[in-house]
């Protein structure tokens, strides 16, 4: 865990020394800029619809991009962030004793877009490949289900109808295509998810689930702001909590070590870091 504040340090003083660079912008005009984009300028005449296409087709080629991503190891197994999984498969593996079994795993994260889906599916992937292993992956965010869509599933049953008793597991479990894995996704949004979460159902479910498969791998909504993380947690023998470099403030990452069973943590994955050689991935 040292490496990765240490990591985080070093990104929020980047972050705030670029922050700092343009603090007179920021303050006239009292908004914080993507520091990370840069917008050409456009000419005056062009329609606004001619201005909108390239922006729409460029959000068009970034959802592509992030879909294929999300699901790279199944995508390129043999790729370089798909071993850097296969390590975090391993670790975890190697964690799990007689009096500590790791049959569920939570993949957590302090806020969105910190890379915990991503994680998530492709743990799920990797971990799927080892032989004679049954393994589930749960999409417990049903406020921003993501699992099914990369994986290019369409699920007509969900999460929320297994836990509100209208549908049995068995009938909302899809198979990926291409590998062994299990995912029962989430469709819709249903009015109370952190009650549904919460309940006696849910708690019934994971260890249902638990003595099915050989590995539960559970995504869930961002930690702060909402109990559903928290409540997941719980739940599950084990954590993985995911931290984006260049992003995740260490006060974030704090906040979230008070809030889960620090016990239960099994380790942090740090996305977004460039190694020595220069490869971008996921290490931890």
């Amino acid at each position: 865990m040292a490496k990765v504040y240490d990591a985080l340090r070093r990104a929020e003083a980047e972050r705030r020394k670029r922050t700092d660079d343009r603090a007179p912008a920021v303050a006239r005009l009292g908004w914080e800029p993507e520091v990370s984009v840069d917008v050409a300028p456009r000419p005056g005449r062009r329609s606004f619809f001619r201005r909108l296409w390239p922006r729409r087709k460029a959000s068009a080629e970034r959802t592509a991009g992030d879909i294929n991503k999300r699901r790279i190891s199944l995508l390129q197994p043999d790729s370089y962030v798909a071993e850097q999984f296969r390590a975090l498969r391993g670790r975890i593996d190697s964690m799990e004793r007689p009096d500590r079994p790791l049959r569920t795993i939570t993949v957590a994260s302090a806020l969105p877009g910190e890379g915990k889906t991503t994680a998530a599916i492709n743990l799920a992937l990797v971990t799927s490949l080892s032989l004679g292993r049954k393994v589930l992956l749960i999409d417990c965010d049903m406020r921003r289900a993501r699992v099914h869509g990369a994986l290019g599933l369409r699920p007509e049953l969900g999460l929320a109808d297994v836990l509100t008793g209208d549908a049995k597991l068995e009938e909302a479990i899809l198979r990926v295509e291409g590998a062994n894995l299990d995912v029962l996704g989430s469709r819709g949004q249903p009015a109370n998810p952190s009650e549904l979460l919460g309940s006696q159902a849910m708690r019934e479910l994971v260890e249902e689930a638990a003595r099915r498969y050989d590995r539960v791998i559970i995504d869930t909504p961002a930690a702060l702001g909402l109990p559903d993380a928290k409540v997941v947690c719980d739940l599950s023998d084990g954590i993985v909590l995911v931290v984006r470099a260049n992003h995740t403030r260490q006060e974030d990452l704090q906040t979230v070590l008070e809030i889960l069973d620090r016990n239960r943590i099994l380790g942090m994955v740090l996305n977004g870091a460039v190694d020595a050689k220069g490869r971008y991935g996921y290490h931890s």
